[in-house]
């Protein structure tokens, strides 16, 4: 049985964590867990789990990875506060289920030295998919990988049409249930340029070896190219629990955690290449990507406000990426020490900040 501290418990990622291991009492225990502020619901999540360690905030949430032992750390925290607790998991031993992207990124080469060969295991539907896929060969057999995107709710529009966008349009997403940032940088594609990122820090392939495809219906979630020309995908109904069942049990399947697809009734798969013309964001991110350093982490921080000053309503929906570029721009890398990625995440919020208010 494995000992699970679940980070971010209250949250989409957590509360599907929960599902699972509810579900499975034999193989999971659940010994600790954190949350931002939700206090009422983390609460009923300890009584029914029996769990004694609860924390409530991020600086809380490391000394809680930190003072109690469990075989796993799920990280299923939003945004880039998520680096001190991932460090942290990382230091104590435990395998690390990482949901939270943005810590990986930003933290970039800190994160990737911390980490031992195998404790980091991908929760995201799509480096999950890709670890699935990568079982299939060795990694000298691998040419390429390729990320599903489903296109969000503005797929196939103009750049233009996207201007008078709204708060309400950009939460419509047609597959996933996701938080607020999460679910308008899925509309915006910067999610997909930060899975780019990732999946470069987590698998060691160089960018120009990193595609991205859209693919409306979320069934196929990422592909690996290998040398021969075969490509091995992994499909799934659109199910976040089967990812995060695998980052708690890797390298082994949890039975029964997701239903399969059913092939007695017709279906269709659909790809399309990327409109970089109207989503420009991928491309971005390999730039950020590519320059290294502190650049992941001011993109980061710097979309982060511009979302939540996009659904204050003090900003239109292009402006995101515009004030985006205009940070990134601006930035010169520093040292990739946990000071310096948080000194440069300081500075682009405040730049951005700055930025957004001139166009308010």
């Amino acid at each position: 049985m494995r000992r699970v501290t679940v980070l971010g418990s209250t949250g989409s990622i957590g509360v599907q964590a929960l599902d699972v291991i509810r579900a499975n009492p034999d193989l999971f225990e659940v010994v600790g867990l954190s949350a931002g502020s939700n206090r009422e619901l983390i609460t009923r999540q300890a009584e029914e789990f029996g769990v004694e360690h609860v924390a409530l905030g991020t600086d809380e949430s490391v000394e809680l990875v930190r003072d109690v032992h469990a075989d796993v750390v799920l990280n299923g925290i939003t945004g880039s506060v998520g680096l001190g607790p991932t460090l942290a998991a990382l230091e104590s031993g435990a395998m690390l289920a990482l949901a939270n992207k943005e810590s990986l990124i930003v933290g970039g080469d800190l994160v990737k030295r911390a980490a031992a060969p195998g404790q980091l295991v991908p929760v995201d539907s799509e480096h999950s998919a890709i670890a699935q896929a990568l079982r299939s060969g060795s990694e000298r057999e691998v040419r390429r990988l390729v990320l599903t995107a489903s296109g969000g709710p503005f797929r196939g529009r103009t750049r233009a049409s996207l201007r008078d966008v709204t708060p309400a349009e950009a939460l419509a997403h047609p597959t996933w249930d996701m938080g607020l940032v999460v679910t308008t940088n899925s509309s915006t594609l910067v999610n997909k340029g930060l899975e780019v990122i990732e999946a470069h820090l987590l698998f060691d392939v160089d960018y120009d070896d990193i595609d991205v495809t859209v693919h409306p219906q979320s069934i196929v979630h990422s592909m690996v190219e290998f040398v021969d020309g075969s490509t091995i995908a992994q499909a799934s109904p659109p199910d976040m629990r089967l990812p995060i069942s695998l980052g708690l049990g890797w390298p082994d399947r949890v039975a029964g955690v997701g239903r399969p697809l059913d092939w007695t009734t017709a279906s269709t798969w659909t790809f399309e290449p990327l409109d970089t013309e109207a989503f420009p964001s991928v491309d971005v991110a390999k730039q950020v990507g590519r320059a290294g350093g502190t650049y992941p982490a001011v993109f980061n921080a710097a979309n982060e406000q511009a979302v939540w000053a996009f659904h204050e309503g003090r900003v239109g929906y292009l402006d995101i990426l515009d004030t985006v570029r205009a940070v990134v721009d601006r930035h010169e890398s520093g040292p990739s020490t946990l000071d310096g990625v948080l000194e440069a995440e300081r500075w682009a919020r405040a730049e951005a900040d700055g930025l957004l208010a001139a166009r308010s």
